[in-house]
């Protein structure tokens, strides 16, 4: 009986640590890390172009990251978030799944869009959006890109952005 109930016990904390939420309006650093109620917040499961990241399509360098960052700014204009913790990153960041006040999951409308990537090191979350992009040639499935990760490894260091003065 003691052996259920204190399993019981681990399910339940298990369960609300996995819940944590926050709440409000968002500020966009960048493609994938938004700030809310003063936390910065990566979505979970995705990896954004940096905002110098560029992609070639049609003869010319676009840039992917401003997009990446457009297209999030797009999606949480004037909305109060959800932002569902999943853990923190070696920064310091929380980690979130990140909704829409209708429940739309906003990592998966920006890989679905193009303008992310599945993060697959950290997650298959988002793996079939990717695949569904690439399939349509949507965003920087358009051209030929360098996936963030590669990109960042190949980069010089660069200076953080502050987030934008816009909260949505």
């Amino acid at each position: 009986m003691l052996g259920r109930l204190a399993t019981g016990f681990i399910a339940i904390f298990a369960f609300r640590r996995r819940t944590e939420c926050l709440t409000g309006p968002a500020k966009v650093i960048d493609g994938d890390t938004i700030v809310v109620a003063e936390q910065v917040v990566r979505l979970h499961g995705i990896d954004a172009p940096e905002l110098d990241q560029t992609f070639w399509w049609r003869g010319q360098h676009i840039a992917c990251g401003t997009m990446a960052l457009a297209a999030l700014e797009a999606l949480i204009a004037g909305v109060k978030v959800r932002c569902e913790v999943v853990e923190r990153d070696r920064h310091g960041r929380l980690v979130a799944k990140v909704f829409s006040p209708n429940g739309v999951d906003i990592g998966r409308r920006l890989v679905l869009a193009g303008w992310a990537v599945a993060y697959r090191q950290y997650s298959t979350d988002y793996v079939d959006a990717e695949k569904t992009a690439r399939k349509a040639r949507r965003g920087m499935w358009r051209g030929n890109f360098v996936k963030p990760w590669e990109w960042r490894a190949s980069s010089p260091p660069r200076r953080k952005q502050a987030p934008s003065s816009r909260t949505y």
